[in-house]
């Protein structure tokens, strides 16, 4: 017993600092598409970024980052994941280097594409992980994405507050030198704690990769120069279209490849794509709330950037609080796809309380009542909808699986953003230092994304199984460990 205990001690220490790195994944992730928010006016400045074009700063990241979803997730299957999850680190390092000592805007963009394309190995690889190290249990499975889905509002508070304090005190370059140390450490760190993960044998269909990359490019594109030369202007329809097409060709060979990047059949497993579409619509509802209520805070209330991120930080600990001890609890009772509506629903209230800001408002009145309503939404929505996801799949499809739902939650995102700027912006949000204006484009872009919660809510609540889940599960073991 002496000998046995202190290396099961040790190997149980591992296992909780490989999903410290895990979660530092996820945390560098999400901070990585909130963190230039605020650096974006110097960048414009100093690297002379046209006005139309600014919005490629954040828009390149996220197309790369969504686009190559599937093509990390299959990679993480074939190579294993720990060697996927490093030569992603490596990556978003190397990224993060040329977006930093960018002196052009061509180069500031080349440089977060590939911080996007290094996010793409993380963010599958990292979930393939961390269900290879605590799927076997669980209840500990629970505790770990739990731990996994608060880093994410954690990482994009951090990005906000992070970003306007670098940017103050420092200079807008730092927004993007912090990821390296922490990339370096993670590598250094991470061969000692994570398993290498299993590999099958195929091929790897680049092209299918190229073309879904490309489409999903094609389609944000066309939402976000909507607003700007109009719906139906050619500027926006031809992108548009080309979008279609190539997302269509992209189905078409997943159907007829032996080996595709997408298996289509992976959707036939029960609750696996009313998740994604859970998911899908989570993002695009969230993302636009967090993007809103920043500007107001800055643009109408007057808060400065440190001020701002400190002000949502009562949001994140409500996530965070709700996703490790509440939303087990509430799944045990309550079942993934109650939990998954109610949180769709709650969200969508939040929203729609949130949407009734005021010119002369005040954060304690107009911002943070509304925000915990969201905040708790969330934290109900994501743990569920997310772990019902990874677990319709089988073990040897986990890396397509988690590509699949990181794809539906970041392209739900950057969709759900650029058509919620554009009702924004058509109700005034585009008239910079017009108070009355901003609130009501912030308002109607909110009341666009309650809607998306609310259509999240129904469809969830007609095509979620009741089946129980791993995660289900293992909450119920966390509730009964409990009493």
């Amino acid at each position: 017993m002496s000998s046995t205990a202190p290396a099961a001690a040790r190997t149980g220490d591992r296992r909780w600092l490989a999903l410290g790195l895990i979660a530092a994944a996820q945390f560098m992730v999400i901070m990585d598409t909130s963190i230039i928010g605020v650096a974006l006016p110097e960048m414009q400045q100093d690297l002379g970024f046209d006005p139309q074009n600014l919005s490629w700063v954040f828009n390149a990241y996220v197309v790369a980052f969504g686009g190559l979803l599937l093509l990390g997730g299959r990679l993480s299957d074939l190579l294993g994941a720990r060697r996927i999850f490093n030569t992603g680190w490596a990556i978003l390092a190397a990224g993060s280097l040329v977006a930093g000592l960018a002196d052009t805007a061509t180069i500031e963009i080349v440089g977060r594409a590939v911080q996007g394309a290094g996010a793409a190995l993380i963010a599958p690889s990292a979930l393939t992980l961390l269900f290879t190290i605590f799927g076997a249990k669980p209840k500990e499975l629970t505790k770990a994405l739990a731990l996994y889905g608060a880093a994410a509002p954690a990482g994009g508070t951090a990005g906000v507050f992070l970003g306007g304090v670098l940017t103050e005190y420092a200079s807008w370059p730092w927004v993007f030198f912090i990821n390296v140390p922490l990339a370096i450490a993670v590598l250094v760190m991470s061969s000692a704690v994570m398993p290498a993960g299993a590999r099958t044998r195929g091929s790897i269909d680049f092209v299918g990769a190229a073309t879904v990359t490309a489409g999903i490019a094609a389609l944000v594109y066309a939402v976000v120069q909507a607003p700007e030369a109009g719906w139906t202007a050619s500027s926006t329809l031809i992108p548009a279209i080309v979008g279609v097409v190539l997302v269509a060709v992209f189905v078409a060979l997943q159907a007829r490849l032996r080996q595709p990047l997408m298996r289509l059949g992976i959707f036939r497993a029960p609750n696996l794509a009313a998740a994604n579409m859970a998911q899908l619509l989570l993002g695009a509802a969230w993302i636009p709330m967090f993007f809103f209520i920043n500007l107001y805070l800055q643009q109408v209330l007057g808060l400065g950037a440190f001020a701002s991120g400190a002000a949502l930080l009562p949001l994140t600990l409500t996530i965070m609080i709700g996703m490790i001890a509440v939303a087990p609890r509430l799944i045990a009772r309550y079942g993934t796809k109650a939990m998954t509506v109610a949180g769709l629903a709650t969200l969508a209230a939040g929203l729609v309380w949130l949407s009734f800001i005021s010119p002369d408002g005040s954060f304690s009145v107009d911002v943070l009542p509304a925000t915990l309503v969201t905040a708790a939404g969330m934290a109900m929505a994501f743990i569920p909808s997310l772990g019902t996801a990874l677990s319709a799949a089988a073990p040897e499809e986990g890396g397509l699986a988690a590509g699949i739902v990181n794809t539906s939650y970041q392209i739900g995102s950057a969709l759900g953003l650029a058509a919620m700027t554009a009702v924004a912006a058509a109700y005034g949000a585009d008239q910079i230092g017009n108070a009355t204006a901003l609130t009501n484009g912030f308002s109607a872009g909110l009341w666009g994304a309650a809607a998306l919660a609310g259509a999240g809510a129904l469809i969830a609540a007609l095509t979620l199984r009741s089946a129980a889940s791993p995660t289900a599960s293992a909450a119920e073991e966390v509730s009964v460990g409990a009493n």
